[in-house]
């Protein structure tokens, strides 16, 4: 298989599309919000031709993937879940698995429950964070006038019209405001406080229209076309598979409760831009501060710098490049 081709598999009860290259040792490649499997297109042939099988699915709720009507169907052993059950149906034993953004979560968790199946992760933009002393939604910032995104985003129906209402302008400009090439400014807001935080009063709505950037040109690494790609998947899926992510929290954090205190105990690396938003996020500090303690086996943390939220993308070269050395690496994988 030297081309890109596309099917759909059954896995885990639902039907996952993906899109998929080479032949070799698998690898899948997960990807974040408000994403698509596409997001990885420059990786799947890199990955290819180095001698591996890469895959990339639409998560569950994406794109052409199932996207079941129930927000407790998308928890992380649900998603966990969807990769464990695409192994098998893709007829391997095995696979490394990398994840960005929400991707990430689901490659970081499994790997920590089910090491067995994933001998090896890489993680993009978001660390591993192990399971905290309370639940998340009651320490998320807020104030009069602004609540953190992630709290926003826990009603049903408001966040997906809002989202809805301009599809291809809010796809435009998140890629370009949370990339490296906004201005400092611009990704961060006027203050530090402002990251992530949305007005009680206009909701994102307002936030959009405040700190969203539609610039004249967009950077190189990202074109018009590949703009519509997303924006069309969005139009035909909608958000609210995406969303409901955020919407489990909460019970993943009840659901992990066996697993306070375990760590990930394969092979790992991270990668992140330097100017990625993530990084400003409440104790993000500290998780990348304390990454090797839960995961003894990191083998390294890359820093890209001037490179924003959108890693795999923004330095497509240099991800493939140390996700590579990282699968070749006989020292980093058993």
């Amino acid at each position: 298989m030297t081309q890109l081709s596309h099917r759909n598999v059954e896995a885990n009860g639902i039907r996952i599309y993906l899109a998929e290259q080479g032949t070799g040792p698998l690898v899948l490649l997960c990807h974040g919000f408000p994403e698509s499997w596409y997001s990885w297109r420059h990786q799947l042939s890199a990955l290819a031709e180095a001698g591996f099988h890469a895959v990339a699915p639409d998560m569950r709720g994406y794109g052409r993937t199932d996207c079941p009507g129930e927000i407790d169907q998308y928890t992380l052993f649900h998603l966990v879940g969807d990769m464990v059950g695409l192994i098998g149906a893709l007829g391997a034993e095995q696979a490394v698995i990398a994840g960005h953004d929400w991707g990430a979560v689901v490659a970081w968790h499994a790997a920590l429950l089910r090491p067995d199946l994933f001998r090896g992760v890489v993680g993009l933009s978001v660390p591993f964070r192990p399971r905290g002393p309370v639940r998340p939604t009651t320490v998320m910032p807020q104030t009069e006038d602004h609540v953190f995104y992630q709290l926003y985003l826990q009603t049903p129906d408001v966040p997906e019209a809002e989202l809805e209402r301009d599809i291809r302008r809010y796809i435009r400009g998140i890629l370009y405001s949370n990339s490296g090439d906004a201005p400092p400014l611009q990704r961060s807001g006027a203050t530090a406080g402002a990251v992530g935080m949305v007005p009680r009063q206009g909701g994102l709505a307002a936030r959009m229209a405040s700190h969203l950037v539609s610039p004249a040109i967009l950077p190189p690494w990202i074109t018009e076309a590949e703009v519509d790609f997303f924006a069309e998947e969005f139009a035909r899926a909608g958000f609210r598979g995406g969303l409901n992510y955020y919407r489990n929290i909460d019970r993943n954090w009840e659901l992990l409760a066996p697993f306070v205190g375990a760590r990930v105990t394969v092979p790992a690396v991270y990668i992140a831009g330097d100017r990625d938003l993530v990084m400003t996020f409440p104790s993000m500090d500290q998780a990348l501060l304390n990454l090797a303690q839960f995961v003894p086996q990191l083998r390294g943390k890359t820093v890209l710098p001037g490179c924003g939220h959108w890693t795999q993308q923004e330095r497509a070269a240099e991800v493939n490049a140390a996700m590579i050395d990282f699968l070749r690496a006989p020292s980093s994988m058993r």
